[in-house]
């Protein structure tokens, strides 16, 4: 019975949330299948969660050298949030690149966002891009060591996708993760579009400054290290700042219990 009375008022309250329902969004080169563990966790928890693969991520099998501007890389979640019923809002979670997406669609949805999530993402003022983030980097030499640039129209012509060796993911991307999904990602992800990541955002006070912000900096980052972090947060400071210690680029992996209560907590503030 006491058991019983428990999951009652947990469920009790899930439903007094704002929203209980959280939409996941991926990093250049992941796809939806990242957050697995994520979602199963949250859903275990009585939480509804949308993963969306973005424009040619995941299980899209286009090719991504062919995406031409952020507007088409982030589509299937702004068709998401334009679909979703009057009065609905969720919370957008949003990795690494996936920052500069919820970004975008908070400035045009921000009715429909009760709370931003920013993990080890770029979360960038207005009139910046990913790409201008990455270079107050200092010291990002092992980052692009292990790009390998595809120019899809020829040459001459500008990048139109970045991939990364598959040696180094490890110790870039999952330096603290399980094997197996460092196995899993070897062979699910795909080269990352180039013209989202050199896009400037165009963000308002009125639409994107009216969103809840909060940002989960990851400790052992390779990728975006903790001080490029800090300097997102310092330059543009979201609500609350959580830490995830011991965590890699990719927390969904590496911490998906830590990263599941701070996700939890922030649904509850």
């Amino acid at each position: 019975f006491v058991c019983c009375c428990f999951f009652l008022r947990q469920e009790l309250n899930i439903k007094e949330l704002e929203t209980n329902r959280f939409v996941l969004v991926h990093g250049g080169g992941f796809g939806a299948w990242c957050w697995y563990k994520t979602i199963a966790l949250l859903e275990e928890g009585g939480f509804k969660v949308d993963a969306i693969d973005l424009t040619r991520s995941g299980v899209h099998s286009c090719d991504t050298n062919n995406i031409s501007s952020l507007a088409e890389y982030v589509k299937p979640l702004t068709d998401f949030l334009e679909n979703l019923g009057n009065g609905e809002k969720v919370i957008l979670v949003g990795h690494g690149l996936g920052g500069a997406c919820i970004s975008y669609a908070m400035e045009l949805f921000p009715s429909k966002v009760a709370k931003g999530v920013f993990i080890a993402a770029a979360m960038l003022p207005d009139g910046q891009s990913t790409n201008d983030m990455f270079s107050l980097q200092a010291g990002s030499n092992d980052l692009r060591r292990a790009q390998i640039l595809h120019y899809a129209n020829g040459n001459d012509c500008p990048t139109t996708s970045i991939s990364l060796i598959t040696p180094l993911l490890k110790d870039l991307l999952f330096n603290q993760s399980p094997i197996k999904d460092v196995a899993l990602a070897s062979v699910a992800s795909r080269p990352i579009p180039c013209a989202p990541v050199l896009e400037t955002l165009s963000l308002s006070d009125e639409n994107y400054g009216s969103v809840r912000k909060f940002y989960i900096k990851t400790t052992d980052d390779g990728v975006i290290p903790l001080s490029l972090q800090q300097s997102m947060i310092n330059a543009n400071p979201p609500e609350r700042v959580f830490l995830l210690k011991g965590s890699d680029h990719s927390p969904f992996f590496s911490k998906p219990k830590s990263l599941h209560k701070l996700l939890v907590e922030i649904s509850k503030i």
